[in-house]
Parts: structure tokens; sequence; C-alpha cells
């Protein structure tokens, strides 16, 4: 297993370890000692799994508040997406910065969002389906976003007109956004 620092602190992509033949594959998605012997020490609580049958389907920007603010590993089973994430922490030296990342069932990529940062995806292919972990549960009253087309984050999508859900139309402006994430640098 391999951890890549991202150009934004504290956003790991994560190369896992994949042992093929012509069987096909095998690797481990999750193995928590050696994410811990990777410095990670998440305690993941949920699973989460979704399916975009188009696509251009658009999920995101989210983020979700403290005190149940959630870090997520991402990765993809089917499909191909365009992921992103935005820095949201208050004085960070990268706010309102943002990184993308291609994951997909071929390269078998895991992207880890900490906490204090919004996310979202784009599906590069038909039938495409996520499966995150996180470490707190979804509590829908601190369910927050950011519009995907926020002007000043000016996040270069593979898409222009992409499928949302109406939730996700609605979303404000980074600089209106609800949000209580405070940097504290190393």
């Amino acid at each position: 297993m391999k951890l890549v620092h991202a150009a934004l602190s504290d956003v790991y992509l994560i190369e896992p370890s994949v042992f093929g033949d012509s069987r096909g594959f095998f690797m481990e998605s999750y193995n928590r000692k050696k994410y811990e012997e990777l410095g990670l020490h998440d305690d993941f609580i949920q699973d989460n799994h979704s399916l975009s049958t188009e696509s251009g389907v658009l999920r995101g920007l989210h983020y979700q508040l403290s005190p149940k603010a959630q870090t997520k590993l991402v990765r993809v089973v089917a499909g191909v997406i365009f992921d992103v994430v935005v820095d949201i922490r208050k004085g960070s030296p990268t706010f309102g910065k943002w990184a993308s990342f291609i994951l997909s069932s071929s390269n078998k990529r895991q992207l880890l969002v900490p906490r204090g940062f919004a996310h979202g995806f784009c599906t590069l292919s038909p039938n495409t389906e996520v499966v995150y972990k996180v470490n707190e549960y979804y509590a829908p009253e601190l369910d927050r976003g950011i519009i995907w087309n926020d002007p000043t984050v000016a996040i270069d999508w593979p898409v222009s007109s992409p499928i949302l859900s109406e939730k996700d139309g609605k979303h404000p402006e980074l600089a209106r956004a609800d949000n209580n994430f405070v940097y504290v640098g190393a």
C-alpha cells in the first residue's frame, strides 16, 4: 500500500497493493492496522454506496458541520469518477483551493478526504458505483454543501451541464456557506 500526499494538506491518495493473475485480482480495500502504520487513525463507522446510472452525474460538493464532521475514504468499484475536494478550513493557507483525482474500478485508488473539506464527484462513465467509509454518522441537520460551479472556487469540471439532484443545484457559494471549520496548522 502506498500513501501519496496531495497538493492540499491532509488529503491523501492511497494506492492499494493489488495481486492479479489470470482469474482476476485480490486486494485489501481496508486494513485498520496498515492504515495506522501509514499514520491514518480514523475510526470508520459507516459505509455508503452510490450508483449513478449516467455519465455526467455530479454529486456534491458536500460536507457535514462539527461536531459530526466526517472524514471519508472514497473508492470506485465500477466505472470512473472525477473526484474533487475543496479546502473549507477557515484560516488555512489553501482555503477555497481544490484538487481533483481520477478514481476508477481499474486503478483501484482511494481518496482520503479529511474533515474540513467539501467533497464531490462527477461520473465519467455510466453505471458508476462509489463506496466510501465515514468516521461519523450522517446527521441531516448538519449536512451542508457548496454549489458545484462557484466562480470563486472555479473547479474545472469535465462537464458544463451536469446531471444534478435538486438539492445539489441549490447549494450556496463558498462565501455564503455555513462553515465552522477552523484550520489548526502543524
